[in-house]
């Protein structure tokens, strides 16, 4: 099955630049990347012109001015010009596993989306990570982890643990399965019957409102946290505000109270205007 991998950015290029590296060593070899990049200066946009031609996979950048925080839109707009039926969703600090992809496509069926685990790296161990260490599949292995800074922790267990037992665990986890932006994936038919993302909304829970969109369309979520799992690179948020992630919040409580499937703020614009969307000049 042909994949298409959105990749959130915004001013990052150092760990986007890691992250591509992870997707090139993918076992699961049938798939695009879009670059979702909501804002980002020339420095975005030089690394990935100077990486695309050596990456086994074809890079679509997808960007739009910086006007504040505006994630879900950039999101909606890399949707739109998905070529392929299944979306896989990250964000560019992200590492994924080499089977990261193998197990997506392994477990996706008609009518769910699949949830995804993360363990979050402190700032030593993710500066220590070379391009090296990513195709050797250093940086997914707990053991060369914990040697490079990263505290024990049962996340960290995760890395070690073989696909009989993760999956295991993941028909045990009495964790529910939420829609998450550093690992999440649906059918893009789904994503185009809820109108993808609310636009209206910031960081905080925005990713969960379009699951919980999908959950009310009947599209169920399905768990894979301990068998499909990326690294997330340290590094600050500067674009919490808790005004934003108090609309956020009503807005989810008026989704959840109206059972409301379908967004009129979403992707369904970006249709008709997707290949007017280009990187900068």
């Amino acid at each position: 099955m042909h994949l298409s991998v959105i990749i959130t950015t915004y001013n990052s290029p150092d760990w986007l630049e890691k992250v591509l590296w992870g997707y090139d060593a993918q076992t699961h070899l049938a798939f695009e990347v879009l670059i979702a990049d909501d804002g980002s200066d020339d420095r975005t946009r030089d690394r990935i012109d100077a990486l695309r031609p050596r990456l086994g996979f074809p890079v679509q950048h997808v960007w739009h001015p910086k006007e504040g925080f505006r994630k879900c839109t950039i999101l909606n707009a890399a949707i739109a010009r998905a070529a392929h039926p299944y979306c896989v969703f990250t964000d560019g600090d992200c590492i994924p596993r080499s089977d990261l992809l193998a197990v997506h496509v392994a477990e996706a069926r008609p009518g769910r989306f699949l949830s995804g685990g993360y363990l979050k790296l402190p700032m030593a161990t993710s500066q220590a990570i070379t391009p090296e260490n990513i195709r050797a599949g250093h940086a997914t292995d707990a053991a060369w982890l914990r040697a490079h800074g990263t505290p024990w922790s049962r996340r960290l267990q995760r890395l070690a643990w073989g696909p009989r037992v993760s999956a295991w665990l993941d028909r045990l986890t009495p964790t529910g399965a939420t829609f998450n932006g550093h690992n999440s994936s649906a059918w893009r038919e789904d994503l185009l019957r809820v109108n993808g993302f609310d636009e209206r909304l910031e960081w905080g829970g925005l990713d969960r409102e379009l699951g919980e969109r999908l959950e009310h369309a009947g599209v169920r979520g399905h768990q894979v946290r301990h068998r499909a799992l990326v690294v997330h690179l340290d590094h600050g948020r500067g674009y919490k505000r808790p005004e934003a992630i108090a609309r956020n919040r009503a807005i989810r409580d008026e989704v959840a109270a109206k059972r409301l499937a379908r967004t009129p703020h979403g992707l369904d614009r970006h249709l008709v205007t997707a290949d007017a969307i280009t990187p900068p000049e």
